[in-house]
């Protein structure tokens, strides 16, 4: 039988119940808890009997129990936990104690003789708060085990080693300002890891250290509240408040644990809009366009957000109907804005009575209003130089085509706005008449034709008329005048197209040859209607005849049979045609007709008389075969012509007279610009000499041709450089499609009458022994004699 240290005195029937119980043969209740025996009855003892021979089970000796170890051990011996001890075990060390199960062997041993148990580690309740394990006694010399193996747990007490810790702070809360004492911030949590069943170490309150007296804390809760009215935003909207929440219900050696909670106040409208300054001065251009800006008004209001949101209106004033006033919604100013064109010489100022109120309110805050303030805002009206203005602003005009050169078709009007009023002048925008259909009077405004009008050509124009202030030509009025060209009969009606009719020489008379009809340019309001008939001098043909179907076609129809094509193989039939206009309009257009052979059925054969006829035995790919070679033999002699015609030829002709590429060779040194007779200026005071000797190239097109052929004579007729030269430039301003072939002639300012003087390096030393030549020796042979010229000897010094 087993037994524990603590129950060395248990009697040995003890084990047999413990046996007996984790077989499920007895209640839980007949053992301590402790570990202590309770004797048992007479009826017990005889259940108990009769259950052991029933199963026929072998007694087990242990004595079992829980064992308890507090956590947090510190010292440097093991920890003993507890004893082990079966009544087998005589003390010689024959039984062998074993420990299985969980932390065996790490967290816990066990002396195998002894069966001493003793915790190795330190123990910490709050990651393990059990550890269930397993003991069995072997025979030590067979290993056979004495008694069977069972389980038992060892339990780790809590003492108080975690303080409170608030997982979710640093808190971050909010309530409305105003608000009445009591009202709910945020509640705040502190979680104690050690054992809620066993003392009070993890038994929390809730106390405040930071933030009072504007705020309290539920002790037991952790619920933050108000405890102070009428918190104003706008005098402090922001509190740090520090929360403890302390175990051991908060009794003295209790850990504590602290936590931050920033509460804002959020804002009421309890602040009503006020206008900074009650008088608004402003000015304003007359020339301001509709819609833009006065000026701005402001009402301030403390509060913000939608509580400090602003409309402002005019409640009174001269100015409703001139301007508007809007709320910008991202300052919270109003707008002022035009409304109507104004006018200086009309209204000078205004004064409006502006109104700024607060959209949104509370009931509860109305005892601090009005929500709600005025301003005045005076308005001055600015006079500009105003540009004409055209009464009215749009002219539409009608003018038939035939109206004469110079016809007034309309007075064009414009005055000048300011009080000054000014003269007007008149123009036209060219750029909206290119053709200059039309003129203004310069001083009256009237619009007259300038070129006869056409309505076929041109049936709408659509000029400006530009109106200019006399003492001030930068005001610039404008006005769209739009003009529509009337018809009138003034286009005769001619065929639609080039008619051509044939004719069998088998026909019959009253035969259908040709349908004709005819179009006329210009556009009756009654519509078209053409009159057909023969011309007058054929108004007797006797091969031919015409009927007007008054649909504005017409048929020609033959007049008798029998045609012959050797007599007469082509007949032209004038035809009269005439409108329906007033006045009335007619032309006369030719019919050819030709006279062809036919089959039996009318299918022209042959219109060509016999000369024109190919020979039968002649077939059509011959005929294009002989064609084929007539054109490569022409394309032969294009070529050789045009390969004899670029044979190479000189490229200047009489060098020596081209005076515009002399190149003047001579050895002497140049005088600079003071120099003149290097170089014969005479020849370029007379360019049309010298336009007379120069030959051009002949491999290639001349690029810019004479100067003086295409210049008018007075451009040169002062013979002298100045007027030649810009008759060069006059010739290659006219002449878009030559290149850029200037003639550049370069003039060094170098010589006695220079700022420069001479830039020889000849007479730039004095002396001899201002330059030295020694580096000549080593440039080689080929510039030995320099080197002896100029060099230094190493006897007697310079040679020269």
């Amino acid at each position: 039988m087993w037994t524990s240290d603590r129950m060395s005195n248990a009697k040995n029937w003890l084990g047999l119940g413990v046996s007996l119980y984790f077989w499920g043969l007895m209640d839980l209740t007949t053992l301590a808890l402790s570990g202590s025996a309770r004797p048992l009855t007479k009826s017990q003892e005889d259940n108990l009997s009769d259950k052991l021979l029933l199963h026929q089970r072998m007694k087990r000796s242990w004595v079992w129990n829980q064992f308890f170890v507090l956590e947090e051990y510190t010292g440097t011996d093991p920890l003993y936990v507890g004893k082990l001890h079966s009544d087998m075990d005589r003390g010689d060390g024959s039984i062998k104690y074993i420990l299985s199960g969980e932390g065996a062997g790490i967290v816990f041993t066990i002396d195998d003789t002894t069966g001493d148990i003793h915790a190795i580690q330190r123990l910490d309740r709050e990651e393990r708060s059990q550890y269930t394990l397993r003991a069995q006694a072997l025979d030590r010399r067979t290993g056979r085990p004495m008694e069977p193996e069972s389980e038992f747990i060892i339990k780790i007490q809590d003492i108080n080693d975690n303080e409170p810790k608030f997982l979710d702070g640093p808190y971050i809360a909010s309530v409305p300002e105003m608000s009445p004492v009591g009202t709910s911030v945020i509640q705040v949590t502190a979680t104690d890891a050690d054992d809620p069943t066993y003392g009070n170490s993890a038994r929390v309150v809730y106390s405040i250290l930071q933030g009072q007296p504007y705020f309290s804390v539920d002790s037991r809760t952790g619920l933050i509240r108000t405890a102070l009215m009428n918190m104003d935003r706008e005098a402090k909207d922001y509190y740090e408040v520090i929360i403890q929440a302390k175990d051991m219900g908060g009794q003295l050696g209790g850990l504590a644990g602290t936590t931050t909670v920033n509460i804002t106040l959020s804002d009421v409208n309890d602040n009503p809009p006020r206008f900074p300054q009650k008088h608004y001065q402003m000015s304003v251009l007359e020339s301001a366009p509709v819609s833009s800006t006065v000026g701005r008004v402001v009402a301030k209001d403390l509060d913000e957000g939608i509580n400090a949101e602003m409309k402002y209106s005019f409640v009174d004033g001269d100015g409703l109907d001139v301007f508007d006033i809007n709320t910008d919604p991202n300052y919270q100013v109003g707008i002022i804005t035009v409304r109507k064109p104004l006018s200086f010489e009309s209204k000078k100022s205004y004064t409006l009575k502006v109104e700024g109120t607060n959209p949104h309110l509370e009931m509860r805050f109305l005892n601090l209003g009005p929500f709600r303030d005025t301003t005045t805002v005076h308005i001055i009206v600015e006079d500009v130089d105003e540009p004409p203005v055209f009464e009215p602003s749009f002219y539409f005009v009608e003018v038939p085509e035939d109206v004469e050169i110079g016809t007034t078709i309309q007075i064009i009007s414009a005055r000048d706005p300011d009080v000054t009023n000014n003269s007007i002048r008149y123009s036209i925008d060219r750029s909206s008449d290119p053709g200059r259909f039309f003129y203004v009077d310069i001083a009256t405004g009237a619009l007259m034709t300038a070129r006869p009008l056409d309505r076929e050509d041109l049936s709408w124009h659509n000029i400006t008329v530009l109106a200019v202030e006399l003492n001030n030509p930068s005001q610039v009025g404008s006005v769209s005048v739009t003009v529509k060209v009337l018809d009138v009969n003034d286009n005769a009606p001619q065929f639609s197209r080039f008619y051509e009719a044939f004719v069998c020489e088998n026909a019959k008379a009253g035969q259908l040859i040709q349908t004709v009809s005819a179009v006329d340019q210009d556009d009756p309001q009654e519509g078209q209607h053409f009159y057909y008939s023969l011309a007058p001098e054929a108004a007797n043909n006797p091969n031919f005849t015409l009927r007007d179907n008054q649909d504005n076609t017409a048929w020609i129809l033959t007049r008798r049979s029998g045609f012959r094509q050797h007599e007469q193989n082509i007949f032209y039939l004038p035809i009269l045609i005439a409108d329906n206009g007033r006045p009335m309009l007619s032309s006369t257009g030719t019919l050819t007709v030709h006279v062809c052979s036919c089959d039996d059925d009318g299918v022209v054969m042959s219109c060509n008389a016999e000369a024109y006829i190919l020979p039968v035995s002649l077939s059509r790919g011959a005929l294009i075969a002989i064609l084929a070679c007539i054109f490569v033999l022409l394309v032969l002699v294009l070529l050789i012509l045009s390969m004899r015609r670029h044979r190479k030829q000189p490229y200047i002709i009489n060098e020596e007279e081209n005076i515009h590429e002399n190149i003047v060779r001579y050895d002497d040194e140049g005088g600079g610009e003071e120099d003149t007779e290097a170089f014969d200026i005479a020849a370029m005071w007379n360019p049309r000499e010298a336009q007379i000797v120069v030959k051009s190239r002949q491999d290639m097109l001349p690029e810019i041709e004479s100067l003086s052929r295409y210049v008018p004579q007075t451009c040169i007729t002062d013979n002298n450089v100045h007027n030649y030269v810009l008759a060069k430039l006059y010739e290659a301003d006219m002449d878009l499609w030559a290149p850029p072939f200037d003639s550049l002639q370069t003039y060094m300012f170098e010589g006695n009458g220079s700022v420069a003087e001479s830039l020889s390096s000849l007479q730039s030393v004095t002396t001899d022994s201002d330059q030295s030549y020694d580096y000549l020796t080593d440039w080689g042979p080929r510039f030995k004699k320099l080197a002896e010229m100029y060099g230094v000897t190493e006897g007697n010094g310079a040679l020269w």
